[in-house]
């Protein structure tokens, strides 16, 4: 949604094979339209591929009725008309608003020294266009509007997103709203996996989790439900909700919470490319590097108290937010179960 990255991973011996790749990329494409015209029949069928699967569509979903018709709540892949209409002049359009020195950020992790990937980068990324900063539009709150995003289709099972609106990633309760999230249903111990699938018998999966932007967040759980059983299933989610915010949160669920998420950082940061998207991804939004001990430290602060603060303030009726897609047609019976 906010940054394009380009990657290339290599053993550290063929890194000038790999910076001069990346930059030839970067800085020399064409954009013929030869190459545009075969790409196109590919992305069409990356889009019709997305259209028939309903666990990816009815997250695009749920984000356009959060966000409405601008940016944020585009999908990615775009719309067919755009697809078949890109053109050239497009191209170069936006890769000369965009693509500019002041607007990339190179981040490289590996056994390699610093003076001479410093070298490298001056010698392989020389853009001819000018500094110009790209200006970006930030996003503007939706206000009122639909609460339930209601897709008909003929299922199997029905695809369920359940949420509110949540904290951007500078915000000061990133962290406890992390916890959360996995606390509610981040894993198998997790609040929703226990009750609504293994208790229940609703979902086949279920997970919560945030979506965390620059100046917007997301915290939702999705669940693939028997069709027949939705209207149980969109309850028991609800009320798991409620349940957080009428009785609390025990200290063991946070600890377990907290440690679940430092181990999975861990364990992640152990690849040097995710090693090197996570440097590279705060430094191009953020200004600034966030290292793991940082981010770990961070995890470590939230209290029980702070979880509790943050589930009474998202949880709320006004921000609860559903998309669905299933072989239904009546969305009022949706928005009557949407209770909180």
């Amino acid at each position: 949604k906010e940054y394009a990255g380009y990657y290339v991973k290599v053993a550290s011996e063929h890194i000038h094979v790999a910076m001069d790749v990346l930059s030839d990329m970067l800085v020399n494409s064409k954009f013929a339209s030869d190459d545009i015209d075969r790409e196109r029949g590919v992305i069409l069928e990356e889009y019709n591929m997305y259209q028939d699967t309903p666990i990816y569509q009815v997250g695009w979903n749920f984000e356009r009725l959060l966000f409405g018709d601008q940016p944020m709540g585009w999908s990615q892949v775009g719309t067919k008309e755009l697809i078949q209409g890109v053109k050239h002049e497009d191209f170069v359009k936006y890769k000369e608003s965009l693509y500019t020195p002041d607007n990339i950020v190179m981040s490289v992790v590996g056994n390699v020294d610093d003076r001479a990937v410093l070298d490298m980068v001056s010698k392989y990324f020389v853009f001819s266009n000018e500094k110009k900063q790209y200006k970006w539009k930030p996003y503007k709150k939706v206000s009122g509007g639909e609460r339930v995003f209601l897709h008909h289709k003929k299922t199997e099972q029905a695809h369920v997103v359940i949420g509110f609106y949540g904290y951007p990633e500078t915000h000061k309760d990133h962290y406890a709203e992390k916890v959360l999230s996995v606390l509610l249903g981040g894993n198998m111990s997790s609040r929703m996996f226990l009750s609504v699938r293994e208790k229940l018998g609703l979902a086949y999966y279920i997970s919560t989790t945030t979506d965390d932007y620059h100046d917007i967040g997301v915290i939702s759980t999705r669940a693939g439900v028997d069709v027949r059983r939705i209207d149980d299933a969109v309850t028991a989610i609800c009320g798991e909700y409620r349940k957080v915010v009428e009785f609390g949160v025990s200290e063991a669920e946070i600890v377990k919470a907290k440690e679940f998420l430092k181990g999975k950082l861990t364990l992640r940061l152990e690849d040097s490319e995710e090693y090197a998207h996570l440097l590279g991804k705060y430094e191009l939004l953020h200004d600034a590097i966030k290292m793991p001990k940082e981010i770990i430290a961070g995890i470590d602060k939230v209290s029980a108290s702070d979880v509790m603060r943050v589930a009474k303030d998202l949880f709320t009726e006004d921000r609860l937010r559903m998309a669905l897609i299933g072989p239904y047609e009546d969305k009022q019976r949706f928005e009557a179960r949407l209770k909180f």
